[in-house]
């Protein structure tokens, strides 16, 4: 996990995003925050965050279009998505975990909680992507092992 993680705050509340901002970045997170769902989708090509805190209710877009468009990006859909709202009902939550998200955090929102989930979804996204890159080179060595049993067939069958 890198030593600074990078988080993005999606917020349209001037108050919540400045709130957040000034916390994460006391506990050594590297914070960039934008007010919109657009402004998220523009941030995002600029800079890959580590992981988005994304407010459901804002308005344009919200952060169940952002979300979904987030997740059909190749390029962002692996990043981990956390909603902050006020929502609370079951089917916005459902809906949420359906598009891709992670967690979800009720507001009014308790900062260590905050922090706690993100350190979690971050742990967890890094184990996701070292077992990604073993998987990978676990295909490699299987394709070159399958690659030499070949040529040894092939080289054993010639001989008899």
């Amino acid at each position: 996990m890198p030593a600074s993680p990078a988080i993005l705050i999606v917020e349209d509340d001037s108050f919540n995003r400045e709130t957040l901002s000034y916390f994460l970045t006391k506990n050594n997170l590297k914070v960039s925050a934008v007010q919109s769902g657009e402004a998220a989708l523009q941030a995002v090509q600029d800079e890959r965050p580590h992981l988005i805190l994304l407010d459901i209710m804002m308005p344009d877009m919200d952060g169940f279009e952002t979300c979904r468009r987030l997740k059909a990006n190749s390029k962002t859909q692996n990043i981990p998505v956390i909603f902050i709202t006020a929502l609370s009902d079951t089917v916005d939550k459902i809906k949420g975990f359906e598009l891709g998200a992670v967690d979800f955090i009720t507001k009014p929102f308790q900062q260590q909680e905050v922090l706690a989930r993100i350190k979690t979804h971050l742990r967890l996204s890094h184990l996701q992507q070292q077992l990604q890159a073993r998987t990978d080179e676990l295909e490699v060595n299987y394709l070159e092992l399958k690659k030499k049993i070949n040529h040894l067939r092939t080289t054993v069958g010639s001989k008899q």
